[in-house]
């Protein structure tokens, strides 16, 4: 691992070192992993709110006049009824089929902005740039520029409403707005990671340090702990519990994004890059499938760990822990398609001990809380069948 000296820092590393973050290597950014304990953040999210620094994760802006020709032809969505002000998830795959990345573009009225995962930016940069020769596009990496960070939890919006010039409430679901504050524009995305109600913001690198500041500085001038920060290690155990993939764990270049259970993001009626392979693939059918799995006991599958039905191999592990909103042990993994079924009865080889564990359909945690009910416990739903 490199040293902390080596590592690119955002902006907001002094906050993070400020606070006492453990800090560690991701994609080549110091970011934080923790503040006081992984399950302590993920509950205060589930229960209050909870901000995070994303400012690790690529930010590329297209424009030109062959833009939206050359987005159409890499990304897996349909975007011909995409109108200004909202984002759609979409993938970025290779020829093969297999996943480059996973992705947010968002219209603008001059150009698209995408967000893309931290390890895959140098990647998507080089790709998009082999891509775009006989395209009007021009592509701009914008990370180095910009901030983000994601505000998540049931009084994220409450909160929010009470401080920004326009309600954040406002908006739905993967849309979004440009604001101004102290003549500083900032965007708010209604999106997220982690299976609760909340809102990302893109600002400048310079306004960034300031707008936490304030935001901080106000809860604690209101005597509130309703927002707290959090780091990477809650962000992973919330997007698990709400059967969220994850790039080099669910999604790979060697996993399609039929089998990861993402076909409604892949458009039929267009062509593009992987196009004709996916096709086949939805239409024959992946040999594997991802699932959820509840776990018996409390010891935790980790990535590449076999699992067993019927005597034999029938798929493989890619992320695990224990939930800490439904109090047991849960994991994504990959299973032959005969055995996807939610009901299933499979084994986990955990170090050795074949342990008991049960397909169950996704995601293990939704949201239920509705209105301003923030502070309450959270309401999982539990999927144990069909």
């Amino acid at each position: 691992m490199k040293a902390q000296t080596d590592l690119r820092h955002t902006c907001f590393y002094d906050f993070h070192v400020r606070h006492g973050a453990k800090m560690v290597d991701f994609a080549g950014w110091a970011m934080p992993l923790l503040y006081r304990s992984i399950i302590a953040e993920h509950q205060h999210t589930r229960r209050y709110a909870s901000i995070f620094d994303v400012s690790h994760m690529g930010r590329l802006h297209f424009s030109g006049a062959g833009a939206p020709a050359f987005l159409e032809h890499v990304l897996t969505r349909d975007l011909a009824d995409t109108v200004v002000g909202q984002s759609r998830y979409s993938l970025v795959c290779n020829p093969q089929g297999g996943i480059l990345d996973d992705v947010i573009i968002s219209r603008f009225e001059k150009h698209w902005l995408m967000v893309c995962n931290a390890v895959n930016r140098a990647k998507l940069g080089r790709w998009f740039q082999d891509q775009s020769t006989r395209f009007d596009v021009r592509i701009k990496d914008e990370t180095e520029n910009t901030a983000m960070v994601a505000i998540q939890g049931p009084a994220a919006l409450p909160l929010l409403d009470s401080l920004l010039p326009e309600p954040a409430g406002n908006l739905l679901a993967y849309h979004f707005a440009v604001q101004h504050y102290l003549f500083l524009p900032f965007t708010v995305f209604r999106s997220g990671y982690t299976g609760e109600d909340g809102v990302e913001i893109i600002c400048s690198a310079t306004a960034a340090k300031m707008a936490v500041d304030f935001l901080l500085r106000h809860q604690e001038q209101a005597s509130s702990t309703t927002l707290q920060p959090a780091g990477l290690g809650a962000r992973d155990t919330l997007r698990l519990e709400a059967g969220l993939p994850l790039y080099g764990h669910e999604l790979s270049e060697l996993v399609d994004p039929i089998a990861a259970g993402l076909g409604w993001a892949v458009a039929q009626e267009k062509r593009f890059i992987g196009s004709e392979i996916l096709s086949r693939i939805r239409r024959d059918g992946p040999a594997r499938r991802m699932v959820g799995l509840l776990v018996d006991g409390p010891r935790i599958p980790r990535p590449e760990m076999e699992i067993w039905r019927q005597g034999k191999t029938a798929g493989r592990i890619t992320s695990g822990a224990a939930s800490p909103t439904l109090g047991r042990t849960i994991a994504l993994a990959y299973l032959d398609s005969d055995a996807a079924a939610p009901g299933t009865a499979v084994e986990v080889d955990i170090r050795g001990q074949r342990t008991p564990a049960v397909v169950t359909q996704l995601p293990f945690y939704r949201r239920t809380n509705k209105g301003n009910d923030h502070g309450s416990s959270p309401r999982p739903v539990l999927h144990t069948d069909a």
